[in-house]
Order: C-alpha cells, then structure tokens, then sequence
C-alpha cells in the first residue's frame, strides 16, 4: 500500500473518500450486471463514500434507483450520485445525522414523497474512534458511538417499515470486530456486537411481513473510516493478519450486500455473510 497522507483530528470523522491516497477502488468496471434489482428503490444510510459507494453503484448496476444518506461529505456525496447518475438511475441525496430520530423521519418523508415505496434499506452509516485507556471512554463517546452506530439503525428502520411490503429486505453493517474483538476498539466492537443482535431478533421480528433481514459484517477494508482512525505505523500493517495477507476494497464487499437484496437471497433472513480475507469467525 502506498503511504497514506490521511489521518483526521476526531472532529473529522468518519473521513472523506476524496482525501485519500491510494484511492479506494469502489467499482469493478469489467463486472456484468443481471439486473437483480430492477425497478426497486434502495436506501443507503453512509451512502456518500467507502461500502456505501461502492454498494450504490452496484446497486445501480443491478437496477436500482438509490436514496443516499450522509453526514456533511458533500463532495462525496456529489460524486457516488454523478456516477449513479451516470449509469441512468435516479439518485436522491440528503445529509444529516442518522442517530437524530428526527432527521430519519424527515428523510423517509423526503424518500417517500419523491418514490413512492421503499423496497431496500442497508443500514451503513458508522464512526469509530481509538482509544487505548479503557477507562478514558467518557460517556459522552459512548453515547456518540451508540447513537451512531446502532441507534441510528433503529431509527431508520423504524422510519421505514410502514412503506415497506412484503418482499422488502433490510441489511445492516456489522463488522468483524463484533466476533473477534478489539482492545482499542472496545465502543465500537460493542456496537457492532448489538448489530448482530438486532438483526437476527428484527429477522424473527419481521418474519411474518416476509421482510427478510439480514447483515454483512466486513473484515479490513480500505474506506475513509479507517486513515481518519489509525496511525500511519499501523496502517502499514492493516490487513496482513487475514488469510489473505491484505487490505480489502470496498468493490469486494458490495457483491454481499447485493446478492442479500436480491431474490437469489429469498431463503436467507438473520444471517451474517463474511467478507473478511479469511479471518475465522464463530458465526
């Protein structure tokens, strides 16, 4: 990996895609489409850059017309809705903060007025933050982490559920972390073990409405989140400890989150896939 020229102060978080060096690669030009997702509407909450793009655009790819929620990376934003554009799908992008249940509801009611239905709701959006002192967490970090991270995925799928029939599907980003742990990354572990736990019981939950609902939970990838977290010394080292022996893409991870919105996933409901480079997990 190329040295990286991208570390933010906490302000900054979770990081902005056209900052960073080398490029993430969030598309796989040469990748045909089977038009899997045609006519549905997706949202993507984290939809601005990282896994959100890369699973806009292939979302786009197979069909689909897209609602991108972001926090402030306008940039970003501006760039995954041209390239969705571009692939002649119809883009709809609005910022805020998605652990504001206020926020949540207003844009499901921008959402909706400009669609009409909701067919896929991947619940993306997320920060992290290091910390090496357990005991320096102050509660204001862990609530800001909980707000975000899983807060926040109730909000939305709260926000969303009335305008969501039979067919509809919902999927959340787990993480690694919330099998195999993390010493510097205890809050945020916690709360990706709380995605895992919401949706296997929402999956119960909505079985009956035939919403299936189902999450991905990637091992290393090269997104904003993580040269805004980590030092240089330590991303020379990111990725190395998986059966792979490297750093993953975002383009690697979005064929999960498009084969569980498809009907190729009609028999799957609180499951968990592992785009990880091959680090064992207990699932």
């Amino acid at each position: 990996m190329e040295k990286s020229k991208f570390h933010q102060s906490y302000d900054g978080k979770p990081g902005k895609e056209k900052e960073m060096l080398p490029k993430p690669i969030f598309e796989r030009p040469d990748k045909l489409s089977a038009k899997r997702l045609e006519g549905k509407i997706a949202i993507i909450t984290g939809g601005d850059s990282g896994i959100g793009r890369a699973t806009a655009i292939a979302f786009a790819k197979e069909g689909a017309d897209l609602a991108l929620l972001y926090l402030n990376e306008h940039e970003d934003a501006l760039f995954t809705k041209k390239r969705v554009e571009e692939i002649g799908k119809r883009c709809l992008t609005l910022d805020g903060d998605c652990g504001n249940r206020f926020f949540c509801n207003e844009a499901i009611r921008q959402i909706i007025k400009k669609y009409g239905y909701i067919d896929i709701l991947v619940n993306n959006c997320g920060e992290q933050r290091l910390h090496g002192n357990f005991e320096e967490i102050s509660e204001v970090e862990i609530q800001k982490i909980f707000r975000t991270n899983i807060f926040s995925y109730f909000f939305m799928t709260q926000a969303s559920l009335r305008f969501m029939k039979e067919g509809a599907n919902i999927i959340n980003c787990a993480s690694v972390v919330a099998y195999k742990g993390s010493d510097d990354l205890i809050d945020y572990s916690a709360t990706k073990g709380a995605v895992i736990s919401f949706t296997r019981s929402l999956a119960k939950n909505l079985a009956k409405q035939k919403i299936r609902v189902n999450a991905v939970a990637p091992g290393p990838i090269w997104t904003p989140l993580i040269p805004s977290t980590f030092t240089e010394e330590r991303l020379k080292h990111f990725g190395k400890d998986t059966f792979l022996e490297r750093i993953g893409q975002p383009c690697e991870v979005a064929p999960s989150f498009v084969f569980l919105a498809s009907e190729d996933a009609s028999y799957m409901t609180g499951q968990v896939l592992h785009p990880n480079g091959g680090i064992p997990v207990n699932s």
